[in-house]
């Protein structure tokens, strides 16, 4: 009933007659919210998990900032996107502070659509590739400096290696074969996380605004048409590399086993919904890409499943601080799904590279 009143906080327009746990986000408390409006049946209802994002006021500004931006160049350019909208509180704010200091936000739901844990098809992957490439598209002119730097750190790899360090040193007793797997593959791997980070230093790549998170599930599908018309989850759009968002795109749409799978062992990386991907996602992102982004997008597929693996990792290490867990070892299972992850798109590096080559050619 607690949470049925903080959701009737953000609508005024009649009653909230239920709400229930929506997603499986594993930062912020996600539900979905009924209502008895005609026009707004649905909405999103989140608590912000203020020990990750420590300034959720300003996650609240960024997303005033982008949302307004890409609504006005969708509507200038007649292009069919839907963004979610912030609802505002019965006191016209844009967040809810209960009475024990929790931190709550609703947004607009994307009706008649709904997101997919793994990819279900070739189509389907076109289309989450499509989503990143026109998301990115209609921030693409968006100066960074509207963007506050919500997430300190979040996708830079070498920021989690030392979070990592850390955390070994601090917690490095836990043994086992499938811990010294992952100390041994993070080792091998080491120089390697610095890539996209020493070509930003160097002038290579460029800072501009990205999603932060486009997983497979937080791409939504028209249920009637088959077509991706939005991306959600937006409280890690800030300023970085776009490479990250490509890289993480991949690193969850190309592991049909999905980042959850106890088979750890079978997990491997699917070319043709690679393939698929890439050929949607240049399909916008040729509009925007400069010659030297190409050159990095391989390394980006290697790089975000070996980042990810290294923070599941050192929260294992760590005891289970950050992300949510559902048993014992559920960090270190996922951990070792993304190295396995890496293992394979290491060992399909030549096919990568070349389906990367005659889709730039394409885009060009």
């Amino acid at each position: 009933m607690r949470h049925l009143s903080i959701a009737q906080e953000f609508f005024s327009e009649g009653n909230v007659l239920d709400i229930k746990e929506f997603g499986n986000g594993n930062i912020n408390d996600t539900y979905l919210a009924t209502t008895d409006s005609a026009e707004e049946t649905h909405f999103v209802l989140q608590r912000i998990n203020t020990n990750v994002f420590k300034q959720p006021k300003l996650i609240m500004r960024n997303m005033r900032a982008f949302t307004d931006h890409m609504r006005k160049r969708a509507r200038d350019e007649g292009f069919r996107w839907e963004i979610p909208r912030v609802l505002p509180t019965r006191n016209d704010h844009d967040f809810y502070i209960d009475s024990t200091g929790q931190f709550w936000r609703a947004i607009s739901y994307v009706n008649g659509a709904k997101s997919h844990d793994t990819i279900r098809d070739i189509n389907h992957a076109r289309e989450v590739g499509y989503a990143l490439g026109a998301f990115q598209n209609l921030i693409s002119d968006l100066p960074t400096e509207k963007l506050a730097d919500t997430l300190e750190g979040f996708h830079i790899t070498p920021h989690y290696l030392k979070q990592f360090d850390h955390a070994f040193s601090q917690n490095g007793f836990k043994k086992g074969a499938e811990v010294n797997y992952c100390l041994d593959f993070i080792e091998q791997r080491r120089a390697f996380a610095y890539t996209l980070e020493d070509a930003r230093e160097q002038g290579k790549l460029q800072v501009r605004a990205m999603h932060g998170d486009p997983k497979v599930n937080n791409v939504m599908i028209e249920v009637s048409t088959g077509r991706a018309i939005s991306i959600v989850d937006l409280d890690t759009v800030k300023p970085g590399l776009i490479h990250y968002d490509i890289g993480d795109c991949m690193r969850s749409g190309c592991n049909p086993l999905g980042e959850e799978t106890e088979d750890w062992e079978a997990v491997h990386f699917d070319l043709e919904f690679g393939a698929a991907i890439l050929e949607g996602y240049l399909t916008q992102a040729g509009a925007f890409l400069r010659e030297a982004d190409y050159e990095y997008l391989f390394d980006s597929i290697r790089l975000l499943s070996f980042e990810l693996g290294i923070r599941f990792f050192a929260d294992h290490l760590a005891g289970d601080v950050y992300f949510k867990v559902k048993h014992p070892g559920h960090n270190l299972q996922r951990a070792l799904v993304q190295f396995k992850l890496t293992e394979s798109i290491e060992a399909h590096e030549g096919e990568i590279r070349n389906i990367i080559g005659k889709m730039v050619v394409s885009a060009k």
